[in-house]
């Protein structure tokens, strides 16, 4: 079981990336295929999950995340039935995908992870998030130095970039998934056997954090530094060889060569390093890419300074969380609420094909997924959203500190730095399979189980 789960855990973070990649290389506008890979993968979750709870593989030290989870899940579809749009509150926003059934298949990602019962199953799935990593990276890497196959080259129509997406749909849900793929590998390069295996490690450290400055982000650059602590904390905890903190070097050297060459005016045609977080989230991503919101109004809001355009996204979430507070707008549909060009073919119709023209100043994501959870599923969601993470974590730490397995020290700290970039971003068919996939892995001790079942 724990091989077949493993496997097919890895097979649904590839996945994603995997069906992303039609619309991206075909440059047809098919961007609900996203969805379609979490959709086979979660299902085969759901099947694994199943098989796990009949053979009471899912332990009792998950029941709080569980059941935090299974809540979120219950109140996702009580807001779906007050929403604006049902249809899209079960599949999600097109091109987004985080609907009713996303909720449920997040579940089982994380009850399948949480029935692994051997340390080999375990390096299986940190090899799977090190395999989607080098996939989104080498994409990356094309669209970094020609700009080609990739909607995020430019970020206005005179702004030049050739800003890394990869098959993660956004730069920044790449910085996201690089970010905790940088330590699956400081994971793999202390604890995977072989030399062949601790060199493709090493190589993947650098590789990551090289693109991932290459998303121009916030996250990016706060996912990067996140995850040499975290590399830092696991090297010193698994008492690695010092030439292993060459490493951190692996971090930061390649981070620095981004900044340089961008400096250098290699890349596009800008010559200078700094953040775009506003231009790609609005202008490049949900307005040009998805259609699922206006232009940034420059009277409200400036979108090059990135802390200017927290702040008004957080100031117009919070007051719909004031206006919604209990049930939310719907899952995946933050941008109706803001919508001002409502009853132009009949009474209260609302046009996904007008939203891009006519509604300047919305935005159909809030970056920061607590405050994103309270508007379109409720406060209550947003809470158990909250606790299963709190809970997920605790259960981690709870068993390392019973077994003292580094690696399991390693799936804690990835756990942590999810939640904490969830601070500064959203959920993500390219992030969220992988953080929960990692989460429920950390909280069962694989040694001790393997002891006690002939599986």
């Amino acid at each position: 079981y724990s091989k077949l789960a493993s496997r097919g855990l890895a097979a649904t973070i590839l996945l994603s990336s995997i069906t992303t990649a039609i619309p991206v290389l075909s440059g047809i506008k098919m961007y609900s295929l996203s969805s379609v890979g979490v959709t086979v993968g979660g299902v085969l979750c759901m099947i694994l999950a199943l098989i796990g709870g009949i053979k009471k593989y899912v332990s009792k030290k998950i029941a709080v995340p569980a059941a935090a989870m299974g809540f979120s899940l219950l109140w996702a579809i009580i807001s779906m039935v007050n929403s604006y749009d049902v249809l899209i509150s079960i599949n999600g926003y097109p091109g987004r995908g985080e609907g009713v059934l996303a909720i449920m298949f997040y579940g089982c990602i994380f009850l399948t992870a949480s029935c692994i019962k051997t340390e080999k199953a375990r390096k299986d799935l940190l090899w799977g998030v090190i395999a989607n990593g080098l996939l989104n990276s080498f994409v990356g890497i094309v669209q970094i130095f020609t700009g080609e196959i990739s909607d995020f080259s430019k970020v206005s129509l005179k702004i030049e970039i050739n800003a890394a997406s990869g098959f993660s749909q956004s730069p920044i849900f790449l910085a996201m998934v690089l970010s905790i793929s940088i330590v699956a590998a400081i994971c793999g390069l202390i604890f995977f056997e072989g030399k062949k295996s601790k060199v493709i490690c090493g190589f993947s450290i650098c590789l990551f954090s090289f693109v991932n400055m290459f998303t121009y982000s916030l996250v990016g650059i706060c996912g990067t530094a996140l995850a040499a602590v975290a590399g830092i904390i696991i090297l010193l905890a698994a008492k690695a060889p010092k030439k292993n903190l060459l490493s951190i070097l692996g971090i930061i050297v390649p981070a620095a060569a981004a900044v340089v060459i961008v400096n250098c005016g290699v890349i596009g045609n800008i010559d200078s390093y700094r953040l775009y977080d506003g231009r790609i989230l609005w202008f490049a991503d949900s307005y040009m890419r998805l259609n699922a919101s206006g232009e940034a109004d420059p009277n409200l809001v400036d979108v090059d300074n990135t802390a200017d355009v927290y702040y008004y996204m957080s100031r117009k979430t919070n007051d719909l969380i004031s206006k919604y507070g209990l049930v939310g707008t719907g899952p995946d549909q933050l941008v109706y609420p803001q919508l001002y060009n409502f009853g132009l073919m009949e009474a209260d119709a609302v046009y996904v094909e007008d939203i891009a023209g006519l509604n300047k100043g919305t935005f159909d994501r809030m970056y920061n997924e607590y405050l994103n959870t309270a508007a379109t599923r409720g406060i209550p969601s947003a809470i158990a959203f909250a606790v299963s993470i709190i809970g997920a974590f605790a259960a981690g730490v709870l068993n390392y500190r019973k077994t003292k397995n580094k690696l399991t020290l390693g799936l804690v700290l990835i756990t942590v730095m999810g939640g904490l970039l969830f601070i500064i971003c959203c959920s993500s068919t390219a992030f969220t399979p992988i953080f929960w996939a990692i989460a429920g892995c950390s909280t069962i001790n694989p040694e001790s189980k393997a002891k006690k079942t002939k599986n």
